[in-house]
């Protein structure tokens, strides 16, 4: 019965929406894997949030919730929390060279997952970010896929980037 009151009690799915960024999760925990190997019963669960605070505690309280049904709980793995700043100047600069390029202004969207940004930032403080790629459908999952009409279009940008910024 303590399995099944730690999987009812964990905390699974979103957890906060930012205040900052409309329609964004800011926190969220996944209970991704329930699993019995060599007579021990393990759960594994993903917790992402745009900040460390959120990701932190909801962390604390996956933990907590196995540990009240008297299971024996630990962190690992962890992915800093990054959050997009809608202001940057290096995202100006690039939506101005997109436009230039390809005639339009490209779309810019802000998703709830682990970036390397946040592996990054926490490391380059002062660093001035964005993540930018080829379109990629159903990421980390048996199903991913990369659009590979737009991994030259990437490609073309990043070298036109590569080009400019520097000047400025």
């Amino acid at each position: 019965t303590s399995l099944f009151k730690a999987v009812a009690d964990c905390p699974n799915g979103m957890i906060t929406m930012s205040k900052d960024l409309e329609g964004i999760v800011e926190t969220s925990t996944n209970l991704s894997i329930v699993k019995a190997k060599d007579g021990k019963i393990e759960l594994a669960s993903l917790q992402r949030s745009l900040t460390e605070e959120g990701k932190d505690k909801i962390a604390a309280d996956v933990r907590a919730s196995h540990e009240a049904a008297g299971l024996k709980a630990e962190s690992s793995g962890d992915y800093p929390g990054w959050k997009p700043n809608p202001d940057s100047a290096i995202l100006k600069e690039m939506k101005e060279i997109y436009n230039n390029k390809f005639g339009k202004i490209p779309e810019v969207k802000v998703i709830h997952a682990g970036l390397e940004c946040g592996l990054l930032g926490s490391v380059y403080t002062n660093w001035d970010m964005i993540s930018f790629g080829p379109t990629i459908r159903w990421p980390h999952s048996p199903d991913e896929k990369v659009n590979i009409a737009t991994v030259q279009k990437f490609w073309d940008f990043l070298l036109e980037t590569l080009k400019e910024v520097p000047e400025k």
